[in-house]
């Protein structure tokens, strides 16, 4: 997969992956996260998707905005990567929060699933 569709494709699969943050869709999430997961948090701590999975189910995280201001994209072969700068804000285990994070995203494409988000990092800036 390259060329302008992929770059497209993978723009639409991290925009997805925000709206469903932000709906704590779980479903959604789901299908866009793969199995294999390791997204590094602000804290240094590794975390999987059903780490992910289980904020949004539980309610220990809301987010009330996700306000992209810049994102970036790389497509080569069947590995994407996006570079995402925005203003998040909600809770977490009941605690308000508003941050502008960078979050750095590997994802995989298979021709049956799509991008899948496979590795991720997240910094306050």
């Amino acid at each position: 997969m390259t060329g302008p569709a992929a770059l497209e494709r993978l723009q639409a699969a991290e925009r997805r992956l925000q709206a469903a943050q932000l709906a704590s869709d779980v479903a959604v999430l789901d299908e866009l996260i793969d199995e294999r997961l390791i997204f590094t948090g602000p804290d240094g701590r590794l975390y999987g998707k059903e780490d992910d999975l289980r904020l949004h189910r539980s309610g220990a995280q809301t987010m009330t905005a996700v306000q992209e201001e810049d994102l970036r994209c790389l497509v080569d072969g069947r590995t994407g990567v996006t570079w995402f700068v925005g203003r998040l804000a909600g809770t977490f285990n009941g605690a308000d929060f508003e941050a502008r994070m960078r979050y750095t995203r590997t994802w995989i494409f298979d021709d049956a699933s799509g991008w899948r988000l496979v590795a991720g990092h997240a910094s306050v800036i």
